[in-house]
């Protein structure tokens, strides 16, 4: 199987970082208000490094179960975020996706963007039959994002992870192969 990425959407390209993109990956990883819910971070400028050079090492891999893709803005060629899509379960086609979103760029649409064609590549090139996602409580913005998608909550888990000194509860959005509308593709193709 071929990679089934870059994908491009109206606004927006998801495609493999470069070396090129530390510096904007660092604005939105650094940022405590970005990654204040998020199980990482703030990154210092090591993190961020030693983050882009396991991803670059990883992308010289084909296939592998797990692909994350830089977001980045037709207009401008700057990337804003990153979104990624891990198979979890091969034999029951099972895979997660998360991404982030640099401050700047909240509100906008991008990430409603960039997921609705990481369903649409999950379903329609990967022929997967479940794509779920989880999320602090707290993260109104990214479970609006996963309802905006199609996504459906299944599950609230009370005090699931300790992360950054507390515990925390964390919802779980899915959606179904058969929920997802493939006549409706928003991408261009490749």
């Amino acid at each position: 199987m071929s990679p089934w990425f870059p994908i491009e959407t109206k606004r927006l390209v998801l495609r493999e970082f470069r070396a090129g993109d530390e510096s904007h990956i660092h604005e939105y990883a650094s940022d405590p208000e970005v990654v204040r819910l998020m199980i990482w971070g703030p990154n210092t400028p090591e993190a961020t490094h030693t983050f882009l050079e396991g991803l670059l090492k990883a992308q010289e891999r084909w296939p592998r179960p797990g692909v994350e893709l830089a977001i980045e803005r037709k207009e401008d060629h700057r990337l804003i975020g990153s979104i990624g899509l891990r198979i979890k379960d091969e034999a029951n086609r099972s895979a997660d996706i998360g991404y982030v979103l640099n401050r700047s760029y909240w509100g906008r649409g991008y990430m409603t963007e960039a997921g609705r064609a990481i369903l649409d590549a999950a379903f329609r090139d990967l022929h997967l039959h479940r794509v779920w996602a989880t999320c602090d409580i707290r993260n109104h913005a990214s479970y609006r994002v996963m309802e905006k998608i199609g996504m459906r909550r299944q599950a609230h888990f009370r005090k699931n992870a300790f992360e950054k000194n507390e515990w925390r509860d964390s919802y779980l959005y899915a959606i179904l192969a058969e929920e997802w509308p493939l006549d409706g593709d928003e991408r261009k193709p490749r």
